[in-house]
């Protein structure tokens, strides 16, 4: 086997409606290599000094920031969406992390939505983190589709330097995830690793647990040398205690682990949308077993 060098890091939304400060913790005792800031409504998540002073405590690097793109944080670090990424890539830069994960555009920010793949190359050539665009969903309720991003949600309609893939948003999208990563390309620079059974609701299930392709896409990154970043982004809201929570995060980090690195030495390199070899049956066996890790 090879040590992968991809990164696998706790997103600190996956503990939610615990804090950040308790993400950092878990982050350090479950043994990720870091964490992703999902900067929101949590006074901790927008100090960057604060967010500092927890790293160091729990010698748990940031690798990663999510600006603040969602309806609940509208008005996080102003409500001008460039600022917010501004002071995005500033808190990154201050951190040493190497990624800014940002959504498209909401429809009805008309006028950020017509400058925002322009906007987004002109930030790129000004630092050394990535911006990585995510990949987003349709809205839907009953036998209603409402297009709430743009220019699109499937991102790769578009012409960015990095993208996210995130693996939830493909399920809600009902989107072939491994034909989504082929458009991609060598531009994929960011993953949020989650599962969905193709539900309307954006659901963040524990990888294993839906029907997304993660066990496949985690084994073509490794076989292509990924140098980007792989993120646990999984709802533990309905966790009934804190031990609950840290089995299903122990249970994702051991199943990223796992297929990250055991087709290492299998095959040779190849592109991660390349398709290849399938899991040989004692690796399906162990993942399967790692729901009990």
């Amino acid at each position: 086997m090879r040590i992968p060098r991809a990164k696998v890091l706790l997103s600190t939304a996956s503990v939610y409606p615990e804090s950040t400060a308790t993400a950092f913790e878990v982050a350090a005792r479950l043994g990720y290599d870091g964490v992703e800031v999902m900067v929101w409504t949590d006074p901790v998540s927008q100090d960057v000094e604060a967010l500092r002073r927890l790293s160091d405590y729990h010698q748990v690097p940031v690798h990663a920031v999510h600006a603040p793109c969602l309806l609940i944080t509208q008005r996080v670090w102003s409500t001008d969406p460039w600022v917010k990424l501004q002071r995005a890539r500033a808190a990154a830069e201050k951190l040493g992390a190497s990624a800014v994960v940002v959504h498209p555009p909401f429809r009805w920010q008309r006028q950020y939505a017509r400058d925002f793949v322009s906007g987004i190359w002109r930030m790129a050539d000004e630092t050394d983190v990535r911006f990585a665009v995510e990949n987003m969903y349709p809205w839907r309720y009953r036998d209603r589709e409402l297009l709430a991003y743009a220019p699109e949600w499937d991102v790769t309609k578009d012409d960015y330097r990095h993208f996210t893939i995130d693996l939830s948003h493909t399920a809600t999208s009902r989107s072939d995830t491994l034909a989504m990563v082929d458009r991609m390309g060598d531009r994929l620079g960011h993953v949020h690793l989650a599962d969905g059974k193709g539900s309307a609701k954006d659901e963040h299930l524990v990888p294993g647990r839906g029907e997304q392709p993660c066990a496949e896409l985690l084994e073509r990154l490794a076989r292509s040398g990924y140098d980007g970043h792989v993120v646990i982004e999984v709802n533990t809201r309905r966790a009934m205690s804190t031990a609950e929570r840290e089995a299903d995060l122990a249970e994702a980090l051991a199943f990223t682990r796992l297929h990250l690195a055991s087709p290492a030495a299998a095959a040779g390199p190849a592109h991660p949308g390349h398709p290849g070899h399938p899991a040989p049956p004692a690796q399906a066996d162990a993942a399967r077993g790692a729901r009990g890790a």
